[in-house]
């Protein structure tokens, strides 16, 4: 069974750079045919896609966030991490990773973790 684990700070500054991992155990990222992804859930509203690394290491973004954001993998450690530049407080939301398959169903998803941008 997959298991994903976010981790990284809570709270953020405006204008900070947001770095969130997912450590992933049970599945290993670089097994074909897989997407490892980045989701995310402001409150109140649809959960947003925001960026994806193939198992061959390829990123995927969503555009309208593309210019902020990065996508990398240590598979030595069985990770990846998400990077957001020039945060605001509309960045405030619940963060996910999850595995995709092939057909961009989501099959895995971590727990979650909460980030709000504030001063």
């Amino acid at each position: 069974q997959v298991h994903l684990q976010e981790s990284g700070p809570g709270l953020v500054k405006p204008s900070q750079t947001l770095s969130l991992t997912c450590t992933v155990s049970g599945a290993s990222i670089t097994t074909a045919g897989y997407y490892w992804s980045w989701i995310r859930q402001p409150p109140g509203k649809e959960p947003e896609f925001i960026i994806s690394i193939h198992y061959s290491g390829s990123p995927y973004y969503n555009p309208s966030l593309r210019s902020r954001t990065s996508i990398s993998r240590d598979t030595s450690k069985n990770q990846f991490t998400l990077q957001l530049n020039s945060v605001t407080p509309e960045d405030t939301a619940r963060y996910y990773c999850c595995r995709d398959r092939g057909d961009w169903v989501t099959d895995s998803w971590g727990q979650g973790m909460q980030v709000t941008v504030s001063s």
